[in-house]
């Protein structure tokens, strides 16, 4: 994994794995459980000291830490205890299989996740996927999703992005000339080239392309995408271009809309919060602030309760007034 240092949940020190074991027994031994003490402990540690701590839990007590878990906390306040407590590598593997499972298909985790993750992430996903399911994650979203939507999922799932080692302008030029044809130029859309070219180009390559395009057609590319397509292909093309310009901005705005509005989408809030902890929060923190005239702890703050909201905070690590 590429090493992030842009998390806000970093190593706890000094750390004693038996010692939060212990705690974490007493916690939830006997009547009623101590939550403070459970979502301090977790929301502080950072994965691979939560995976000791489970290793303790279990030499110390013979009990499962995630069983216990489950069995003693309930709600939206379980579900993020329990998903803080997954083996980060596995993390958005089992996000996958989750969105694939059962009756219907949950798009929205599919275009995150494979919008936002570098080709190094999703080679490890599917790897990871393989090894814990034994099945093949491209043929159970081939099975699950249809047409350009599918198609560009596979496109992302090959994970064979150019790499980034400078830009040829005569290439940028072209890209930018063949997706204004395809797109505002041509009576109905050209899919396959928005996928090709947004599914294959490198992140600095397609940066500069977006300018051009602008500077061509007088159009930001998100303006003819959503003019262009619909449903989950304009949901997922516009993920890919948020993503190619600032993940962290794109997150930002995904922690935004779980919150806005009548209720939360808490699954997408936990997801987000638990998976960026240790990668690039503080950014997506500062994007959040810039862009929408708040900041994500104090939209947290207002938006949630009790323990989750006690927990979320420390994730968040802090304010930016």
């Amino acid at each position: 994994f590429p090493q992030y240092s842009r998390g806000t949940v970093a190593a706890f020190a000094p750390f004693d794995a038996r010692a939060d074991a212990e705690a974490l027994r007493k916690a939830m031994k006997g009547m009623g459980t101590d939550e403070e003490t459970v979502l301090t402990i977790l929301s502080t540690r950072n994965n691979a000291q939560r995976q000791e701590i489970a290793s303790a839990f279990k030499t110390l007590f013979g009990r499962d830490l995630v069983d216990d878990l489950k069995s003693e906390l309930t709600g939206k306040f379980e579900t993020l205890m329990v998903s803080l407590m997954r083996p980060a590598y596995i993390f958005d593997a089992h996000a996958l299989k989750h969105a694939i499972k059962g009756a219907g298909t949950n798009e929205k985790v599919l275009t995150e996740i494979l919008a936002s993750r570098t080709p190094a992430e999703v080679q490890n996903i599917k790897q990871v996927y393989q090894q814990e399911y034994e099945a093949s994650l491209e043929d159970k979203i081939t099975g699950e999703t249809s047409g350009h939507f599918q198609r560009l999922l596979v496109v992302l799932l090959q994970a064979n992005r150019d790499p980034d080692v400078g830009v040829d302008e005569a290439l940028v030029e072209q890209d930018a000339q063949v997706l204004f044809r395809a797109g505002e130029l041509k009576w109905g859309t050209d899919e396959e080239k928005f996928i090709t070219i947004l599914g294959t180009r490198s992140v600095s390559h397609l940066r500069r392309v977006f300018d051009k395009y602008m500077t061509i057609s007088g159009f930001q590319i998100e303006e003819t995408i959503d003019r262009e397509t619909s449903g989950d292909l304009e949901k997922l093309l516009l993920a890919v271009v948020k993503c190619i310009r600032s993940v962290p901005a794109y997150f930002a705005e995904t922690l935004y809309y779980s919150m806005k509005g009548a209720g939360t989408d808490d699954d997408t809030l936990i997801r987000v919060m638990v998976s960026r902890s240790e990668v690039d929060l503080l950014d997506i923190r500062r994007e959040f602030r810039k862009n929408f005239a708040k900041s994500l702890y104090q939209m947290i703050q207002k938006d949630t309760s009790g323990d989750y909201r006690k927990a979320l905070l420390l994730l968040c690590g802090g304010d930016d007034d």
